[in-house]
């Protein structure tokens, strides 16, 4: 039998939270999945809430940090909001499990990790937004209304409206709006 390792677990574990949401982590059918016991998986992780976190956690970095990461290369802030978007949009499909995340967040027990990468979020976009003449707490608004947008916008490609269209027109608007003149 196969010996797995912690990251097996949470790469497996975050396939499910990817296609089915957070609600979809659970220990057994992880198990199933990977062909091995709850004896590994308890091996690696006290119970279920901590695969959770680990989800969450791999979550926050390869959602956030690692999108960040790749836009700070750019060095104009209103080129680094456009690429953040055009990145963001195309890759609204491979995003399926935040879909629902933010609706499970408080019945899953997760609320405080959503809200953390809720704000870092909106904090690099007010900070764009910013660097790019938006006064403060004008950014700040633009930033949360960008958020909001790009979750109602997964929620609409995920019931399968207008999947198949091209994101351009949208986030050629969404950045006009938001780098609007104050």
């Amino acid at each position: 039998m196969a010996r797995f390792t912690r990251a097996d677990w949470v790469d497996a574990a975050y396939r499910r939270f990817s296609d089915d949401g957070i609600r979809a982590v659970a220990v057994e059918p992880t198990a199933r999945e990977l062909g091995t016991t709850k004896g590994s998986f308890y091996w690696h992780f006290a119970d279920r809430q901590a695969l959770v976190d680990a989800v969450l956690e791999t979550w926050r970095d390869r959602e956030t940090e690692a999108l960040i990461a790749e836009v700070e290369t750019i060095s104009d802030p209103q080129s680094r909001l456009s690429a953040l978007l055009e990145i963001i949009a195309h890759r609204t499909g491979e995003r399926s499990g935040e879909r629902t995340l933010y609706a499970d967040a408080a019945a899953a027990d997760v609320r405080d990790i959503v809200e953390a990468v809720t704000e870092r979020r909106v904090s690099y976009l007010t900070g764009l937004l910013e660097a790019s003449g938006v006064p403060g707490r004008e950014a700040r608004r633009r930033a949360v209304i960008v958020v909001a947008a790009v979750i109602g916008y997964q929620q609409l490609v995920s019931s399968g409206w207008d999947a198949a269209a091209d994101p351009r027109p949208l986030v050629e608007t969404l950045f006009a709006l938001a780098t609007a003149p104050a």
